[in-house]
């Protein structure tokens, strides 16, 4: 089991693990209903909520679950969103990636930045076989970010989740190392594009 939490550097981003003095950003971040409709649970009202957020995310980490990173652009040092990879079963190799990003700066090519070295340290350092992606259906940008990066559509879950007083359903898509794999192997060759 690691006792340090593993930090990833891209070209315009540092991940890190999240910690109490990130609870403002992820307020800013979390307390957006608007931008947050497709997140999963309700937003957060006031500070304490979002504290408490941040220790959830840590808490995967001390519990041997997964990762929660921060992702702290290199220029400002802004807290600009989270990724993460959670519910990780070790026996099936597999888990769950999970993402936001504030809503100005979204449509950066931050979050495939991210993703990328997320799923490089998952299918490398964990060791994963799989990687599984829920998203609302009605969330093109989503949906579109986890098809370029490889995902595949697997069905609907029905009814689901639970937010905002009602059940949605959740489209399933899942990354399986090979995949990854091919992936990688069209950005090796400059061919990002053609994803």
């Amino acid at each position: 089991m690691l006792t340090l939490f593993p930090e990833l550097l891209t070209d315009r981003l540092r991940l890190r693990q999240i910690s109490p003095a990130d609870a403002h950003a992820l307020f800013t971040i979390h307390s957006d209903q608007e931008w947050m409709r497709w997140y999963g649970v309700d937003p957060v009202k006031d500070p304490a909520e979002a504290a408490q957020l941040a220790e959830l995310f840590a808490g995967w980490f001390d519990a041997g679950t997964g990762f929660r990173w921060a992702l702290e652009r290199v220029e400002d040092r802004r807290l600009i969103g989270t990724c993460g990879l959670f519910r990780w079963n070790r026996s099936w190799r597999n888990c769950v990636i999970g993402y936001e990003i504030a809503r100005d700066c979204q449509r950066q090519g931050y979050m495939r930045e991210a993703l990328t070295a997320v799923l490089d340290y998952g299918f490398s350092m964990m060791r994963l076989h799989r990687v599984q992606a829920e998203t609302h259906p009605d969330n093109a940008s989503s949906i579109g970010l986890a098809t370029r990066l490889g995902f595949r559509f697997e069905g609907i879950h029905r009814e689901q989740a639970y937010w905002d007083n009602r059940f949605h359903n959740l489209n399933c898509y899942s990354l399986l190392e090979t995949d990854w794999s091919a992936v990688r192997r069209v950005m090796a060759n400059g061919s990002e594009r053609a994803l």
